[in-house]
């Protein structure tokens, strides 16, 4: 299983440096991944009664494909993981080529999660259609996958045309992997059917033994393997003890998990240097990096 971190970037401040630090600390603890949040607009609850989102325009977030770049020249062996990319409320031949670039920059180290998001306000303020994202996501994923893989393409979907065209350079991975968010039966039947792996946040339970089990049923349908559909839960081990961490990691194994992200959030921190310790930590519970 391969341990990577969530960059608390909500929490974390906007000193370049620190999050330089941040980045190299944890690369040299032994964390495998850095994997990073994506919003793009934040809403302004003053004037939306009844809002239920877990983030506003008081929410910092760091946008994910410069501060991956950024990090790509600062790391050696971290793989970049984007989880997840609202992929919907963007230009699939721009994320084409930003992701390639990524990927070059680092020496093939970009793993791409994707989602359809929830939030209606930025697709409103990206001029994306909000109701049709789950089907637009498909496509997009079709198209990422051309794009990254052969010089010049066509390609003429229900939403987008490329007509004799192609990105340049290409990245290092043909294609880069694609993982996907999400817990709703359609979102289940993509994975298996199109993705690369799975992101499920959530107790190693039976529902998610089930959702497992339905991935499967999926991939085995589409003619896919499924052993080769990746699972990464993630762990807040900025609250709980070493032996629930460890409880937690074994029902996630026992389900086939192959990654795992370990969050710092939500826990109060003020300052960076304790979501560095409270890694530290966990990597010495956990036993990160002596694998």
């Amino acid at each position: 299983m391969r341990i990577g971190v969530t960059f608390p970037q909500i929490e974390f401040g906007n000193d370049a440096a620190a999050i330089r630090e941040y980045a190299q600390t944890v690369e040299g603890i032994g964390y495998t991944h850095f994997l990073v949040y994506d919003h793009v607009l934040g809403a302004d609850t003053s004037v939306r009664p009844g809002w239920s989102g877990p983030y506003t325009s008081q929410t910092p977030f760091h946008e994910v494909f410069v501060l991956l770049g950024y990090l790509a020249g600062l790391t050696t062996s971290l793989e970049l993981v984007t989880g997840v990319l609202i992929l919907p409320q963007r230009q699939t031949a721009l994320v084409a080529k930003q992701t390639a670039e990524i990927d070059v920059l680092s020496g093939g180290r970009l793993r791409l999660g994707v989602g359809v998001g929830w939030n209606e306000v930025e697709y409103d303020g990206l001029d994306k259609e909000f109701a049709n994202r789950g089907a637009r996501s498909e496509e997009q994923i079709a198209l990422l996958r051309a794009l990254w893989t052969s010089p010049v393409i066509d390609f003429e979907g229900e939403w987008e045309q490329i007509v004799a065209s192609g990105i340049n350079p290409l990245p290092v991975q043909r294609p880069i992997p694609i993982w996907i968010g999400g817990y709703v039966e359609a979102t289940l039947r993509r994975v298996g059917q199109i993705g690369d792996g799975w992101f499920p946040w959530r107790e190693p339970d039976e529902a998610m033994r089930e959702a497992i089990e339905r991935i499967h049923d999926y991939a085995r349908e589409a003619g896919r393997d499924p052993s080769t559909i990746g699972l990464e839960p993630q762990l807040n081990v900025g609250r709980g003890t070493p032996d629930e961490w460890r409880a937690f990691i074994a029902g996630w194994r026992e389900l086939g998990a192959t990654h795992l992200c370990l969050s710092t959030m939500g826990n109060g921190f003020t300052a960076p240097e304790q979501h560095i310790a409270a890694l530290t930590r966990a990597a010495g519970e956990l036993e990160v990096g002596t694998a």
